[in-house]
């Protein structure tokens, strides 16, 4: 058995996000933290501490949407399912985060593509894969290529509205990708509003979630490591009261 791990590490200040976005770590370590950890213990010094270190701790500040994170319904829309009040991350059903995997390769698709239901029905049935209720999907795009730089933000496909309402269609509740969003990256689709004038474009893979309740994993690596399917995912969401998301560790399970 191995265990993937699929999930990328924050890190301070990384432009792989907008900047209002980026996360920020303040690394307080043994020697900073003496005082604060010295005032828990009224009398004692520096000397009364091994070596004289005290803990070390970290401050951070980032988004709900930083690192491999996984979106709740409320992210999209205050409703979903055509009406109903949008479940935020602490309310997703865990039973929804935990599956057999089935890794979705459209890595040779070009930056800004937007992938559709036709797209993903052919790559499944070339593999004679009929999905389950409860599999999770994981799209590997080539947006991982430019990790750690700008570049990603702009890089990899993204899932249009009608593959995204097919996959839950077909009783699947969780689904990720490796791209920073499950849509083409923001400043494609901004280009073919310019050009078109069509709203429809606009956000149109997370906003399917309006009509049919699902949740989608964001920046998510390693999934050219892992087969096309047999392996158990894991990713179970921080739970942080009323958000729109939560840091998930994702891993996947494969079998010898």
């Amino acid at each position: 058995m191995a265990i993937i791990d699929l999930s990328v590490s924050i890190v301070s200040q990384l432009p792989v996000d907008p900047p209002a976005q980026m996360a920020t770590i303040q690394y307080i370590d043994h020697q900073a933290s003496v005082p604060t950890m010295l005032s828990f213990f009224p009398g004692a010094t520096a000397s009364d501490l091994p070596q004289g270190l005290g803990w070390a701790i970290e401050q951070i500040s980032l988004t709900t949407h930083t690192g491999t994170h996984l979106d709740a319904p409320y992210h999209y829309h205050p409703t979903m399912n055509g009406g109903e009040r949008s479940l935020t991350i602490d309310e997703i059903p865990l039973e929804w985060c935990i599956g057999n995997g089935v890794v979705i390769d459209f890595s040779d698709r070009p930056d800004g593509y937007v992938c559709t239901a036709k797209d993903v029905k052919q790559y499944l049935e070339a593999r004679q894969y009929t999905l389950k209720a409860g599999d999770i999907v994981l799209v590997h795009t080539s947006a991982m290529e430019h990790y750690g730089t700008p570049a990603y933000l702009q890089s990899g496909c993204g899932m249009g509205r009608e593959a995204t309402l097919w996959l839950i269609e077909q009783g699947v509740k969780m689904m990720g990708t490796n791209a920073w969003s499950w849509d083409a990256p923001l400043p494609t689709i901004a280009e073919r509003y310019k050009e078109t004038g069509d709203a429809s474009l606009i956000w149109e893979g997370h906003f399917a979630g309006i009509e049919k309740t699902y949740c989608h994993i964001e920046k998510l690596c390693n999934l050219e490591k892992l087969p096309f399917t047999g392996f158990q995912f894991i990713g179970l969401p921080i739970k942080i009261d009323k958000a729109s998301a939560g840091w998930i560790r994702a891993v996947a399970i494969v079998p010898d």
